[in-house]
């Protein structure tokens, strides 16, 4: 009797070995055909939780397929956005199988489905039903090899985005704050790819790359391509930033001295003697060349101060030009003696 008890026991623990087994390892159990999902300028990474908007007939026809049996469906990428029916060549052989959270049905007809990405698979054989393609697939084993090489290559990793976060305003903190608290690497350099803007054949580029040393370094490569632009970015706004705030600020200035001026002129006699400056300058019959320059300059007094030694010069300059005599012809007396004679008088 002892014995028995003692064989059911263990039948029951290996039993539940099993299962636990089974529960960490879904992605073994996957069936070898699978209905595929065509997704446009989007590549979709294990681990990683998205929502999609599907139209195209032949991918609504798929999700409800999947929906219908509790199965799940193989995402890839096509290599042209634009191709509305896309055939086998017009998609990636790579993709990500992933399980249909909660499918809406929109009232245009369109769906919106939020996916969940498990497992890198390779398509070995596409089939083409009228409804939907199906593919035969080839499940990729994730490499969970940690060495101190890829430990070095991670921690490099993980400090050049914490960089791109700091740079990159349209992620949020609290995405740093997750990745750091994930063990796995595979799953880190999945997670950090998926943030990155990145063009679709370059994060499919990754999602193909199955050596874990190898995807490491490629993410590297494009982290700090990345880091490198947005510092360049930064130096670009701060630049613009402070010569915008000079230029109001010196907008500003010249605008309430303006005011204080036109209030001073007012008091006196009613008007302003820049303003009568600028009318003499403009009655005058000054060349092109002198106009503008009384002009600038006179523009350039009205942003100084008063009481400074640059606006004194200016003002005394533009008092000269106003009082020569531009295109006004005098009468000139050529007789010599009476010349010799003023002249003899002024000196004696």
């Amino acid at each position: 009797m002892t014995e028995n008890k003692t064989k059911s026991d263990i039948s029951k623990t290996n039993l539940n070995e099993k299962l636990k087994q089974e529960e960490k390892q879904p992605e073994v159990n996957q069936p070898n055909i699978m209905a595929v999902l065509p997704l446009r300028d989007i590549v979709v990474f294990p681990y990683m939780i998205v929502p999609l908007f599907v139209g195209r007939e032949k991918s609504v026809s798929a999700l409800e397929e999947v929906t219908k049996n509790h199965s799940k469906i193989l995402l890839v990428s096509q290599k042209d956005a634009s191709i509305e029916d896309p055939s086998e060549k017009d998609v990636y052989a790579f993709g990500t199988i992933a399980t249909i959270l909660q499918l809406l049905k929109l009232p245009d007809g369109t769906v919106k489905v939020l996916v969940e990405g498990i497992q890198r698979a390779k398509v070995k054989e596409f089939i083409d039903h009228e409804a939907f393609f199906e593919a035969k697939l080839e499940i990729i084993e994730e490499q969970d090899v940690e060495t101190k090489e890829i430990n070095v290559l991670k921690r490099t990793m993980m400090n050049q985005f914490e960089q791109y976060v700091k740079l990159n305003k349209s992620i949020a903190p609290e995405v740093l704050v997750a990745v750091n608290q994930i063990e796995n690497s595979s799953k880190v350099i999945d997670t950090i790819t998926s943030h990155l803007n990145l063009k679709v054949a370059e994060k499919q580029d990754i999602l193909e790359t199955i050596d874990l040393k190898n995807r490491l370094e490629k993410l590297l490569e494009h982290l700090e391509t990345e880091v490198g632009v947005l510092q360049v970015e930064k130096r670009i706004r701060n630049r613009v930033k402070k010569q915008m705030e000079k230029t109001q600020r010196e907008y500003y200035l010249n605008e309430q001295l303006k005011a204080i001026q036109k209030e001073l002129g007012e008091g006196e006699d009613g008007k302003d003697e820049l303003s009568e400056l600028e009318e003499k300058i403009k009655k005058l019959r000054l060349t092109k060349e002198a106009r503008d320059k009384a002009l600038s300059d006179l523009k350039k007094l009205r942003g100084m101060s008063p009481m400074s030694a640059e606006a004194t010069v200016v003002r005394n300059y533009l008092d000269w030009i106003v009082g020569l005599p531009w295109k006004k012809r005098s009468k000139i007396s050529k007789d010599l003696k009476k010349a010799e004679e003023i002249l003899n008088h002024d000196h004696y």
